[in-house]
């Protein structure tokens, strides 16, 4: 999808964690100074999502109303903050009539450039796969063959984070780093809720560097939307 843009771009971001919600607003002002960013929130996405395992059509079909509802306030640009509604984003892209973005989708690129063997370290099973697989997407895309992905899971890190442990959660990724990161060259971290957990450890621990979707994913759409359209 090609769209003229400009300094004034009216981008909607489609949210299931409101946490995230002031974070990525200021990420989107910070990459695109003038764009004018507004928010859908709906936890149950998510929530739904976790409870039945895996992406349902019906919350396929929800994203999707999500995104023309979006549209149609506007917004000339959409992006998906959620990782475990990735496929949703692929099946309704074709039809959408603005630029639509998955938030992991910098973030799997970078990964792509960097290394060969690359780590997805999740809290969240519905995550996992959807971070792994557009990883391998990725690395399809721009020829990069070799590359291999391990996935690993923190086993209950998700559930002690939502009963407010956030020590426990955080003890549990790091634990869980650390058997992965022998194993690869570069970690991502399929939910950015995971990255205050290693943040102590500074920015390559163990030798290993560790990349997040939300600033990566933000300059991605920041590239695609003004490249071709440099702002006056």
């Amino acid at each position: 999808m090609t769209a003229r843009m400009t300094a004034t771009t009216t981008i909607a971001m489609i949210h299931t964690v409101a946490g995230l919600v002031p974070t990525l607003d200021a990420l989107a002002r910070r990459e695109m100074p003038g764009c004018e960013p507004f928010s859908i929130l709906d936890e149950s996405l998510l929530r739904n999502t976790i409870r039945e395992g895996s992406l349902s059509k019906t919350t396929m079909r929800r994203l999707a109303q999500y995104v023309w509802s979006a549209v149609d306030g506007g917004a000339e640009a959409v992006i998906v903050t959620c990782s475990s509604l990735g496929p949703a984003v692929e099946a309704a892209r074709p039809l959408c009539p603005v630029p639509l973005f998955r938030i992991d989708e910098g973030m799997a690129l970078e990964a792509v450039s960097r290394a060969s063997r690359i780590g997805v370290l999740a809290t969240l099973r519905t995550t996992l796969g959807p971070t792994g697989d557009i990883i391998r997407t990725s690395a399809a895309i721009t020829g990069r063959t070799g590359c291999e992905v391990t996935e690993m899971l923190c086993e209950g890190a998700f559930e002690r984070l939502s009963r407010g442990d956030r020590e426990g959660h955080d003890k549990m990724v790091v634990e869980g780093f650390r058997r992965l990161a022998p194993r690869v060259d570069l970690i991502v971290l399929a939910q950015a809720s995971m990255a205050n957990a290693l943040a102590p450890l500074g920015p390559e621990p163990e030798g290993v560097p560790v990349l997040t979707s939300p600033e990566l994913g933000m300059r991605h759409v920041r590239d695609r939307l003004f490249a071709a359209n440099p702002r006056s």
